[in-house]
């Protein structure tokens, strides 16, 4: 019981102590206003335009923290706080997102390789409501082997993920020194706290993928003994 109460737990305690990483990080560096005055959005257009990428386009959304590339539609899509905002925490962000742009132009592997795992990661995921009910409550054999290899494929893909982020903050923190939209000293140091407690949720999140595939194979083996 012991082992099933830290698979659960560990990964939990993770993605809440990320979270509040995340937030608090956000929350402190996006009341700090950057000396380029350039807000989130205007970052992201010059740090694509300086990379010679013009069919990106750089679109406001109504989710907060909800910031992304829709590698699809070729879109950087931005919250309020960050497409409007001259903070260091926004610039931060929108060129992280516009790293991920710079990725598919390039032709970046890992994000190619995650594009590739985007469907079945999403059949993986819609079926696990119902693996959970039937392979935790009614103990089907047959459910518990599939939730194994569901977790298999969303394991593998927050594998993928890990070096698509940090490539994309690390391409994000140079940029942005290069092109003098963030000041060396006390702005850089804000961009790396905000992208380094960014980068703590997906690494909480192939944790909790590990922990529920070890979870899954663990109920496999003790069917197999009963």
């Amino acid at each position: 019981m012991g082992i099933y109460l830290i698979l659960l737990g560990f990964p939990m305690l993770l993605a809440l102590w990320a979270q509040f990483r995340v937030k608090n990080a956000f929350g402190r560096w996006s009341q700090f206003a950057a000396a380029s005055n350039l807000t989130g959005a205007e970052a992201a257009r010059a740090v694509l335009e300086t990379a010679q990428i013009h069919d990106v386009e750089v679109v406001p959304i109504e989710d907060m923290l909800g910031d992304h590339y829709d590698p699809s539609n070729k879109r950087l899509c931005l919250s309020p706080d960050v497409y409007h905002t001259p903070s260091v925490a926004a610039l931060g962000i929108a060129a992280h997102e516009a790293g991920h742009a710079i990725q598919h132009a390039r032709g970046y592997a890992p994000l190619h390789a995650r594009m590739a795992l985007v469907p079945i990661t999403m059949v993986a995921s819609q079926m696990l409501p119902f693996i959970f009910l039937g392979g935790f409550f009614f103990q089907f054999t047959g459910l518990i082997q599939i939730g194994f290899w569901c977790y298999l494929i969303l394991t593998a893909f927050q594998l993928i993920t890990l070096p698509v982020e940090f490539d994309a903050s690390r391409r994000a923190k140079v940029i942005l020194g290069e092109m003098g939209i963030i000041e060396a000293g006390e702005e850089a140091r804000g961009v790396s706290k905000v992208l380094n407690a960014a980068a703590l949720t997906y690494v909480a999140a192939l944790v909790g993928a590990l922990a529920n595939l070890l979870h899954f194979w663990l109920m496999m083996q003790r069917g197999e003994r009963d």
